[in-house]
């Protein structure tokens, strides 16, 4: 994932308190090409499981996931924020959001995330892993499998992987993030 590191370095902007800023090519603006890229990388790197739906959480994953979903002929779910009128047998999670500090229940239909699916998880990013417990969360309550998740980047320093993997989730990180100390990117070599 050449293409995104550098697309990290040169448009990235880093912020105090460790947050990193993708908003003009990943999640506000989206550069297509480099969606696709990372959907084709996400193929690559959980071809050889058995998923069978792709989920994720609105808004930022929305596009990776829709991707990923595409390459893969599979249909993608994603937990919503709100919960609208119109949604039967909710299923739902509190997840507390690092960059806006604040906590928000997320919910999904059980119509929708059922025993009979075994799920890959695609995201923005992964920092703590606050999202991502909540999705696990509800792939728990509703009997779903989950394969792996995969996010486009993640924050090494916020130790949300060690979470994961200590709950026994296989973790994809296409670009890792070190550092951000002094309002320098650094990108792991992976």
């Amino acid at each position: 994932m050449q293409l995104l590191k550098k697309r990290i370095l040169q448009d990235g902007k880093c912020y105090e308190g460790g947050i990193l800023k993708v908003d003009g090519f990943i999640n506000h603006q989206m550069d297509p090409v480099l969606m696709k890229s990372i959907g084709v990388e996400f193929v690559r790197r959980f071809a050889a499981t058995n998923v069978n739906k792709i989920m994720t959480i609105e808004a930022s994953g929305i596009a990776p996931a829709i991707m990923t979903g595409y390459l893969m002929d599979l249909p993608v779910v994603f937990a919503k924020k709100k919960s609208p009128k119109t949604i039967q047998n909710a299923l739902s999670t509190t997840v507390h959001s690092f960059t806006k500090d604040r906590d928000y229940e997320v919910v999904i239909s059980a119509d929708f995330l059922t025993p009979n699916d075994n799920i890959l998880f695609v995201d923005d990013f992964l920092a703590y892993g606050n999202a991502a417990l909540g999705v696990l969360d509800l792939i728990k309550q509703s009997g779903a499998n989950l394969v792996g998740m995969g996010f486009i980047i993640e924050k090494a320093f916020q130790n949300g992987r060690k979470i994961l993997e200590e709950q026994g989730v296989r973790v994809e990180s296409l670009a890792i993030i070190e550092d951000l100390s002094h309002c320098c990117i650094k990108i792991k070599d992976q």
